[in-house]
């Protein structure tokens, strides 16, 4: 087993008022060669996004995108006809694929958000763009991971164009948490969204990171209340 510590205060910054960004990979000013991706992760940021503001309609393609909510909710806005609002408790998913344009802003005009917006290089490229959203509000369940995304087309999660597994779950302290690679050959990377865990020995704060490959399993030990999030995505 092969591990890369990702400590959550050597992330890049950028504070532009409306919008402070946390980059846990190479994106716009924050540029790090020892950090670009981990596999077919490319992008992990962590915005928090003032009341009634958001990024305006702007393109993507070739690229897998997720956006979590943890708190507040976005409005959404592309160019295939989708709109609606997205909440905490729900996962977005698009295939950007040939090409799409999309805006999404805060839909609180007196509370700040907080998403994750997460990039994967796709499985295969220039597919036909898609779209989808899915929440997990009563499917989360506390001590249990609780599958949000997956390589394969069913009705308990949302699919991407990309052999990977998303999960996430509430733990206890004290929980011992085996996790088998979903996808053979695959890494994991483990985000801490709230709490502390222990995993090699090493010990994982709140928004700290590691990628973790070269094993088919491993045991995550909860240090407190915590929120995790793993991320089973093909290494490249």
């Amino acid at each position: 087993m092969k591990s890369i510590f990702y400590p959550a205060n050597e992330r890049g910054t950028n504070d532009i008022g409306w919008l402070k960004a946390n980059f846990s990979f190479s994106f716009g000013p924050y540029q790090n060669p020892d950090k670009v991706h981990f596999g077919v992760l490319r992008v992990l940021n962590d915005d928090i996004i003032a009341a009634g503001r958001g990024f305006g309609m702007h393109p993507h393609d070739n690229m897998e995108i997720i956006t979590i909510p943890l708190h507040g909710a976005l409005e959404h806005k592309d160019s295939m006809g989708n709109t609606g609002v997205i909440h905490a408790g729900e996962v977005q998913v698009m295939s950007a694929g040939t090409g799409i344009m999309h805006s999404e802003y805060n839909h609180s005009q007196t509370d700040d958000a907080n998403t994750l917006q997460i990039w994967l290089f796709p499985k295969e490229r220039n597919i036909k763009p898609r779209y989808d959203q899915k929440s997990f509000v009563d499917t989360l369940k506390i001590n249990q991971l609780t599958t949000l995304i997956s390589p394969e087309k069913n009705a308990g999660s949302l699919w991407i164009n990309q052999d990977a597994t998303f999960s996430m779950g509430d733990f206890d302290a004290g929980q011992a948490i085996t996790y088998d690679i979903k996808t053979p050959g695959n890494g994991v990377y483990l985000f801490i969204i709230e709490g502390a865990i222990k995993i090699n020995d090493r010990l994982l704060n709140k928004r700290d990171g590691i990628g973790v490959y070269d094993t088919s399993s491993l045991i995550i030990e909860t240090e407190a209340v915590t929120r995790l999030l793993i991320l089973d995505v093909p290494m490249l």
